[in-house]
């Protein structure tokens, strides 16, 4: 069972365009700076346990106490993005929380039949989305507790304090 402290970090949306949205969301709602990871690289990603490589972006801002996260998929590999969002279209694509224990939280899901919909590695940490659309309609996201992870998030909150409201550098490359 996840521990009832288990707190959501992060709210991601799947988007045509990585950086019209991240200027879009700072327009609307005054969030940022986006931080744009482009192209990344995992590592033994694999899709319903099958091995695929997906070419996509990122765009972190922080937001109070949340994290949020913008996705583009720029190819037509079969992915855990195309899975509850067709091409061309945006939404909510999954929620995100940092696991204690992994494997545990991870079969807190699957014992209750969702599957994983696609998992590997970002550096040393573990990462899986789990298939909740059916019963939640949209994914969770596990990240595996590891100093990394943490010094990613804090990363984006520095960045979000000392940000200096500039919307000439709301949106730029991490």
């Amino acid at each position: 069972m996840i521990p009832a402290d288990q707190q959501i970090v992060q709210f991601s949306w799947v988007v045509n365009d990585i950086d019209e949205a991240a200027a879009r969301w700072h327009r609307t709602t005054g969030v940022g700076p986006f931080l744009v990871g482009r192209h990344l690289t995992l590592i033994d990603p694999k899709h319903r346990g099958r091995p695929q490589v997906t070419d996509f972006s990122i765009a972190v801002a922080q937001a109070g106490p949340i994290q949020i996260e913008l996705v583009q998929q720029h190819d037509d590999s079969p992915s855990c993005y195309r899975d509850t969002m067709a091409a061309g279209a945006e939404g909510l694509h999954h929620v995100a929380f940092i696991a204690q224990d992994y494997d545990a939280a991870l079969a807190f899901y699957t014992d209750q039949g969702f599957a994983v919909a696609s998992e590997g590695r970002f550096g040393e940490v573990r990462f899986c989305y789990v298939d909740t659309a059916p019963a939640l309609g949209h994914m969770v996201e596990i990240l595996e507790d590891k100093p990394a992870i943490h010094a990613f998030f804090a990363a984006v909150v520095r960045a979000a304090e000392q940000w200096d409201r500039n919307p000439d550098t709301a949106v730029r490359d991490m």
